[in-house]
């Protein structure tokens, strides 16, 4: 049941971060919204539990996040993804990851960056180790999509990770929040699915919209 399962969504307080939270909650998961400062992710988790009723949404600090859930769920800026990891390496021994972070390159965030490590999903294996099974998802997801709980998004979620059942865990998440999730192969494939962020920002440029999204014909 979803209901026993626990989410923690570490930089659950930003947009992305809250709209996955707020439709996970919807659905019967545990959410706690996670931040570097327990008191603002208090104060968003309350309000979240006020606008959608008798959803369980509860907030603190990002170890003790980490620590209480079953699976989390990482949804920060690159700048403040590898010193977010550090401090909650300890906690998630053991659990699954699903990295949503994309390494955007202010103020050239419609250009492809790659960092360093590929991928910043890359970079969270290599920090965390072979004991947390990283997987990742929502990075070509509009934040404006999510939003509204009750919005209908129509676009695919392209899951990759190198563990079989830790991407089927996170493609129930996926369809959880409404969304179709497709299976795009090992981690390192991240590569390819982080740098499709930027071409979507671009197309929303271009064209005038804010939402512009991935779907996968033929299935």
């Amino acid at each position: 049941m979803t209901d026993l399962q626990t989410i923690a969504v570490l930089g659950g307080t930003g947009k992305e971060g809250s709209g996955l939270a707020m439709r996970w909650a919807l659905k019967g998961y545990k959410v706690i919204i996670g931040s570097r400062d327990a008191e603002r992710a208090s104060n968003y988790a309350s309000e979240l539990s006020a606008k959608l009723g008798d959803a369980s949404v509860v907030g603190m600090g990002n170890p003790e996040a980490a620590q209480q859930a079953d699976i989390v769920v990482l949804s920060v800026p690159y700048t403040a993804h590898h010193a977010t990891l550090e401090s909650v390496k300890e906690q998630l021994a053991g659990k699954l990851l699903v990295d949503i972070t994309v390494p955007l390159q202010p103020p050239k965030v419609r250009t492809v960056h790659l960092p360093e490590g590929k991928a910043a999903s890359l970079e969270a294996q290599a920090i965390l180790g072979d004991t947390v099974k990283v997987v990742a998802a929502f990075q070509n997801v509009s934040a404006e999509n999510l939003i509204d709980p009750h919005h209908v998004v129509d676009c695919d979620v392209l899951v990759c990770g190198n563990d079989a059942e830790a991407k089927a865990t996170a493609i129930k998440l996926v369809e959880a929040t409404g969304m179709r999730g497709i299976d795009a192969g090992l981690l390192p494939n991240a590569i390819a699915i982080e740098s499709l962020t930027p071409v979507l920002l671009w197309i929303n440029k271009a064209y005038g919209v804010k939402h512009s999204g991935i779907r996968i014909t033929g299935i």
